[in-house]
């Protein structure tokens, strides 16, 4: 299989986010080794069209750069098909890339599981759960908007929002339509902010 990963991190559509990602307890060897465990857990489970989508940068072999630190926002998300359904597993409640990615591991190996103990309609129903959207989303993030790191607090990037709108305001920019594009970009990114931090 060829390496499945993307780059930047795209994010399932209205799922909740971690607000403070914390560190984890998995004693995960390598970002690469985890991986392909995590492949080889998708094999066995019978998912087809893998897609890893992470902050960290490749190289030419799926593998990180060299002396990447981690990513401000160190979530995964795991896009495939199971049985034609469109699936997505996401996590980002550790701090780090690969814990993450091995959270998706284990749990994708606890459904197998449950597939193998003979109550492989359970799985299927939770799957039902898990509908994905299309990982090609090429909208920016809201921190890449407001130009702020994933953890900035609450009031930091309603401030921001409030001076960016006013700025790029359709009445303030009458006949601007890059103006016109900043605004809704900044009024997306906005609502997408709040989704995620349950405001």
């Amino acid at each position: 299989m060829s390496d499945p990963t993307r780059y930047p991190l795209c994010w399932p559509a209205g799922r909740p986010r971690t607000s403070f990602p914390q560190p984890s307890r998995f004693k995960v060897e390598s970002f690469a080794r985890v991986r392909d465990e995590l492949l080889g857990e998708l094999k066995l489970l019978g998912a087809k069209d893998v897609i890893l989508s992470a902050n960290l940068r490749l190289r030419q072999d799926g593998l990180p750069l060299a002396n990447q630190a981690q990513p401000a926002d160190a979530g995964v998300a795991v896009y495939f098909r199971y049985h034609g359904q469109p699936v997505a597993f996401a996590c980002d409640r550790w701090r780090k890339v690969e814990d993450n990615l091995q959270a998706i591991r284990h749990t994708i190996e606890a459904l197998r599981g449950i597939a193998r103990w003979g109550t492989g309609d359970m799985v299927q129903a939770a799957f039902t759960g898990f509908a994905a959207l299309s990982p090609a989303k090429t909208e920016r993030r809201w921190w890449d908007v407001f130009e702020v790191s994933f953890h900035t607090r609450t009031e930091v990037v309603t401030s921001d929002y409030r001076k960016l709108v006013l700025k790029y305001h359709p009445d303030r920019n009458p006949g601007d339509a890059e103006a016109a594009a900043k605004y809704a970009e900044i009024d997306r990114a906005y609502e997408e902010f709040k989704r995620e931090r349950g405001l």
